[in-house]
């Protein structure tokens, strides 16, 4: 299964420099890792997790729709 992924820098002061949240958003969940590759491969290992406990419980995940992202200055 493919699932778009959102990458956010953290510039929160509780965090060492170069850590990133990856989004996950047609499964609402949010990782993080160290840099892009890091935050990416949090990711997969978080959405493994999260379709294995899907499959025990004999839930069907629901398929991404189209998601579209853009910026916006307020």
């Amino acid at each position: 299964m493919k699932y778009t992924v959102v990458y956010e820098k953290i510039t929160e002061p509780d965090y060492p420099a170069g850590y990133y949240y990856a989004h996950i958003p047609a499964l609402d969940l949010t990782t993080h890792g160290l840099g892009i590759e890091g935050a990416k491969n949090a990711a997969k290992d978080l959405v493994k997790v999260w379709l294995e406990e899907k499959q025990s419980s004999k839930e069907k995940p629901l398929p991404e729709n189209e998601f579209l992202v853009s910026t916006i200055e307020v």
